[in-house]
């Protein structure tokens, strides 16, 4: 919904008064290098135009309300005792994140917040990070105005308190990827990041006459109680025998494909293996990606995410009918020249590189045999690629 709904939202749930403010953090979609960030690789997302905005309004005690605008639950946390909440269904990710903050010394202010989210939840594309990412903003903000600091939030703090409160409160042992995104997207770019350092550069995006079309399998899943921890514990399986061999490395993806064809013989089970080949090649690909990006070579970056796909697919083993079916259906579009899940996997969505003239066939065939195979529809999403975090001026 516009600000100005929202702000009309927010008033019939918390009453008339002056000094309502709005915050915003987005989704991403990352363009390739998955199941990378937390073995220390390089990544390509691109903060969305659709994510988290905030309406809140500051109280004069120690009691914070949540509610979002498509739910009917509402959350009343207690500032004194934040710890409290890890069993909440929704709300636990806003106090885990004001705990975070609150430790690391910032005073945590009594608020009214409304939510309203505007990407599909569990859906792959990071909406608990443009939460996550939003609700840091906004309690850093009025921390600081509280205290007297007349100087900018840092949004890399904000996106590491978020990843701390996913490791710590939510208990998902996610990399620095998503939140960093949300944090630090740019209008019509894409961010190189290397996990392990936080180095950073923002990339132009310039499609040459295609779009990036995303599509939902409309499979829920999350995170917590998927797969996702234990593709992690493989990989830090992958790395003490590879450290045998290899005893200065840190992260798999410091590892180029020759090393790791030199000493995969290292890896002593077949799993593992496999789980390595995959994060070694992707943390490759990623770093091809930018090189014929900058070379003008769309097609290149397409025959990448393809690769990036059956990787995940084949190796990692994340991928499953429904995103399977999405990209298969994708590539036999003619307009289609890239096509891969994208997150976490298990359900989730896909990216694909289309021409803009053939989106309207891609959306048709695609959307029909989806539906012919899995037995209910896809949605498909034109998302445009935004700004990171940062509060809204009315």
């Amino acid at each position: 919904m516009t600000i100005t709904e929202l702000k009309q939202e927010f008033i019939k749930l918390y009453g008339e008064g002056e000094g309502i403010r709005f915050f915003a953090s987005p989704g991403r979609v990352n363009l390739i290098g998955e199941h990378i960030d937390y073995n220390g690789g390089y990544v390509f997302p691109a903060a969305l135009t659709n994510g988290t905005v905030i309406a809140l309004r500051e109280r004069d005690d120690n009691i914070i309300r949540l509610k979002a605008t498509d739910l009917e639950d509402r959350v009343t946390l207690d500032i004194n005792d934040l710890g409290a909440y890890k069993d909440l269904k929704w709300g636990n990710y806003q106090a885990g994140v004001a705990e975070a903050l609150q430790k690391d010394g910032y005073t945590i202010v009594g608020c009214d917040m409304l939510f309203d989210d505007t990407l599909p939840h569990g859906g792959g594309l990071s909406s608990s990070a443009g939460i996550e990412v939003a609700t840091a903003l906004a309690f850093a903000t009025l921390s600081n105005e509280k205290n007297g600091i007349d100087e900018p939030v840092d949004m890399i703090k904000m996106a590491l308190y978020s990843q701390q409160a996913e490791h710590e409160y939510v208990g998902v042992n996610c990399g620095i990827m998503d939140q960093f995104a949300s944090a630090m997207g740019k209008k019509d770019c894409a961010i190189l990041l290397k996990c392990d350092t936080l180095e950073y550069q923002h990339t132009p995006l310039d499609m040459k006459g295609y779009s990036i079309v995303i599509a939902n399998t409309n499979k829920k899943r999350g995170l917590a109680d998927s797969k996702y921890n234990e593709r992690c514990e493989e990989c830090a399986a992958g790395l003490k025998m590879l450290n045998a061999g290899l005893p200065d490395v840190k992260f798999l993806c410091e590892i180029t494909p020759d090393v790791f064809e030199a000493n995969k013989h290292l890896i002593t089970d077949e799993t593992v293996l496999k789980r390595v080949r995959h994060v070694v090649y992707e943390n490759d690909r990623v770093l091809k990606s930018l090189k014929v990006l900058n070379a003008g070579d769309i097609l290149a970056f397409g025959q990448l995410m393809n690769g990036s796909h059956d990787s995940l697919r084949d190796d990692y083993e994340v991928t499953g009918i429904e995103l399977d079916t999405l990209v298969d259906e994708a590539r036999k579009i003619s307009g289609t020249i890239g096509s891969r899940m994208t997150g976490a996997g298990f359900g989730g969505c896909t990216v694909s590189l289309v021409k803009e003239e053939a989106v309207p066939e891609f959306i048709e065939k695609v959307g029909k045999a989806y539906n012919e195979i899995i037995g209910y529809a896809p949605s498909f999403y034109q998302f445009g690629i935004g700004d990171g975090g940062r509060e809204i001026k009315e």
